[in-house]
C-alpha cells in the first residue's frame, strides 16, 4: 500500500472501516473517534455538492443532493447545524406544576396580610370569652327570657335546678328584659362566678344560685354525656308527636304546663309501662316537665334499663307510672 495513502487514512475503532484521517467520525457507523457514537449530522461535511450551492445557513434539501437514508453527500467546508431538541410532554407538565405552586405560594403570601389588615380595619377581632349558663338558647318572653331545656347534664343551669320553660327575670342583681340583655350580662360576668338568679315557674317567683363555666368546660360536659359508656335512654314515643299544653284542673290563678304525648310506640318502654296516647307528662324522675325539649332531654339522659317514676295527667286524674327505660 502507498505510504502516503496510509498516512491519510485511518480505521474506525467500532466497525473497522477505513476513513479519512482528518474526519473525527465514521461515515459507516457514526462512531466518533475518542468520544464514542455521536449524532451523525453533528460534524458531517457535505461532499459531491458544488461549493456555493447551499443557500445561506439553510440545510440542503435531501432530495436535491442525493441523501440516501443515513448516508449524506457533503460539501467541503460546510457543516450542518445540529437541530435543537424539543421538551417532552412530561417536561412541560413538570414546568407547569412548578409555576402553579410558585404562583399559589405567592398569592397566599399576598392575600394573608391583606385579609388580616381588612379584619383589623373592619373591627373584627375574635369574640371575647364569655360565661356559659348551660341552656340550649335564650329567647325573649313576657317578663324576661326563657329557654327550652338545660344542657348538657351537669351544666350550671342543671345544678341550679332550672328547667325548660322557666322565665328568668334577674341575674346577678340586673333585670333581664330580652335575650340580648341576657347575653350581654353573661359576657360581663367573670367565668366561675356564682350569681343569684330570680325566675318564675308555674306563676311562682323563685331564687337560685348559678355558677358560670367556660366554653371549654361546657364542651367537655357535652362530650362526656355523648360518650357515656352506658348509652342513652329510650322511652318509646314519637318525638314529633308531642306538644306543650296547659294542664287542666290546676288551681285558679296559676298556669301549669305539661307535654302531651300523641303517639306511643308499641312494645317499647312507655307502652309496656302503661303510658297512653294523650297522657300529659308533668314530672319525670322528680324533675318538672314543662316543654317537649326538656322531656326529650330527660328521657335521653336516663340510664338504660333503669326504672324511672313519671307523673302524668290522664284527664283530671294524676297518675304515677314506673317506666323501665330502654336503650338507644
Amino acid at each position: 500500500m502507498n505510504p502516503e495513502m496510509d498516512a491519510a487514512v485511518t480505521t474506525c475503532g467500532n466497525c473497522h472501516s477505513p476513513m479519512p484521517k482528518e474526519l473525527r467520525f465514521c461515515r459507516n457507523c457514526g462512531f466518533r473517534l475518542g468520544e464514542g457514537t455521536a449524532e451523525y449530522t453533528e460534524t458531517v461535511r457535505f461532499q459531491n455538492v458544488p461549493v456555493g450551492t447551499l443557500p445561506g445557513n439553510s440545510p440542503p434539501n435531501p432530495s436535491a443532493y442525493g441523501f440516501n437514508g443515513g448516508a449524506m453527500a457533503v460539501a467541503p467546508g460546510r457543516k450542518i447545524r445540529k437541530r435543537r431538541g424539543h421538551l417532552s410532554g412530561m417536561s412541560w407538565m413538570f414546568i407547569g406544576l412548578l409555576i402553579f405552586f410558585i404562583a399559589a405560594a405567592g398569592f397566599t403570601a399576598i392575600i394573608k396580610p391583606i385579609r388580616q389588615n381588612i379584619q383589623i380595619r373592619m373591627g373584627q377581632p375574635p369574640p371575647p370569652a364569655r360565661s356559659y349558663a348551660g341552656v340550649n338558647s335564650f329567647s325573649t318572653t313576657d317578663g324576661g327570657v326563657t329557654f327550652d331545656n338545660v344542657e348538657p347534664p351537669g351544666s350550671p343551669a342543671d345544678k341550679a335546678g332550672l328547667v325548660g320553660g322557666d322565665i328568668i327575670t334577674t341575674v346577678d342583681g340586673q333585670p333581664v328584659h330580652s335575650d340580648d340583655e341576657m347575653m350581654e350580662i353573661l359576657r360581663r360576668i367573670p367565668i366561675g362566678k356564682t350569681v343569684d338568679v330570680i325566675y318564675i315557674r308555674d306563676g311562682d317567683t323563685k331564687t337560685t344560685k348559678l355558677t358560670t363555666i367556660s366554653k371549654a368546660d361546657f364542651d367537655r360536659l357535652a362530650r362526656q354525656f355523648h360518650d357515656r359508656p352506658e348509652g342513652r335512654g329510650q322511652f318509646g314515643y314519637d318525638d314529633d308527636e308531642m306538644e306543650r299544653v296547659e294542664v287542666p284542673g290546676t288551681k285558679p290563678g296559676t298556669k301549669i304546663f305539661g307535654v302531651r304525648l300523641k303517639s306511643i310506640l308499641q312494645s317499647r318502654a312507655a307502652d309496656l309501662a302503661g303510658v297512653k296516647d294523650g297522657d300529659i307528662v308533668i314530672e319525670f324522675a322528680g324533675i318538672p316537665i314543662r316543654t317537649p325539649e326538656e322531656f326529650q332531654s330527660r328521657a335521653l339522659r336516663a340510664v338504660p334499663y333503669s326504672t324511672i317514676k313519671m307523673a302524668v295527667m290522664r284527664g283530671d286524674e294524676r297518675l304515677e307510672i314506673p317506666v323501665k327505660m330502654g336503650k338507644q
